[in-house]
């Protein structure tokens, strides 16, 4: 495990970051490619199955969040989890500052992911955030944001861990933008096995004629036609 996490972390700090940043400033989201092989998500999707992993298990059709089921870890995350999770923060933390910074709604993130939980903690956000998400035929997700409490970082990514078209059909990830006195718009994304989806939590900046203003934005999935879509979502603060 030591050399596999190593090995992850040698991809993480391989891409390119500064095409993240104008990827997430530009239309709040980015694609990184490639980071999974698929033996690796293989040996993530049979984490499902094993009931000591998880914290808590959600029905999403008995709270009316769409059909299907997601599982919350607990801590302590699984290797691969939590090295991407601690991996990509300190890349996103330069691009969260800078959505702080034009839109003046705080003192910042620290670099180390371990110092910004420690403040989520001291804010009595202790429970852990990462999950993994199943959706059989007919399943799907309501639009949503993922905040937990009243710290949360501005930025939030999915591991896809099965091949669209192969594995299930449907089941697109599907973003939308609501720009103030204006129609929503909307991103539908389709991404391959092994990529990771960095997109953004709450909302960003973009800059009008009278400066930075926020641009709210939810996620979810459409419905699955056919299979199993699984997934893991990798949300860097911890809840309520």
């Amino acid at each position: 495990m030591m050399e596999t996490a190593l090995t992850l972390q040698h991809r993480i700090e391989s891409q390119d970051w500064n095409h993240v940043d104008e990827q997430l400033c530009g239309r709040g989201f980015a694609l990184l490619e490639n980071v999974l092989s698929a033996d690796e998500c293989t040996e993530l999707k049979v984490l499902y199955s094993q009931d000591h992993l998880f914290r808590s298990t959600i029905d999403m059709g008995r709270y009316r969040f769409g059909e299907g089921e997601y599982r919350y870890f607990r801590y302590p995350l699984p290797e691969v989890i939590q090295q991407l999770r601690t991996g990509m923060y300190p890349f996103l933390v330069p691009t969260a500052n800078k959505f702080v910074r034009v839109l003046k709604t705080s003192a910042g993130y620290p670099t180390g992911h371990g110092e910004f939980l420690s403040y989520c903690h001291q804010e009595g956000q202790k429970r852990p955030t990462p999950l993994i998400l199943r959706y059989e035929e007919g399943g799907y997700n309501t639009l949503h944001q993922d905040l937990y409490g009243d710290v949360y970082f501005p930025f939030q990514a999915v591991l896809f861990l099965n091949q669209p078209n192969k594995d299930f059909g449907g089941g697109e990830f599907v973003m939308t933008e609501q720009r103030p006195r204006a129609q929503s718009s909307a991103e539908v994304l389709q991404p391959n096995q092994g990529d990771i989806l960095i997109f953004t939590t709450n909302y960003r900046p973009v800059n009008g004629v009278r400066g930075y203003y926020r641009v709210a934005m939810r996620h979810g999935v459409s419905r699955v036609k056919w299979g199993e879509r699984v997934a893991v979502g990798i949300i860097f603060h911890d809840a309520h």
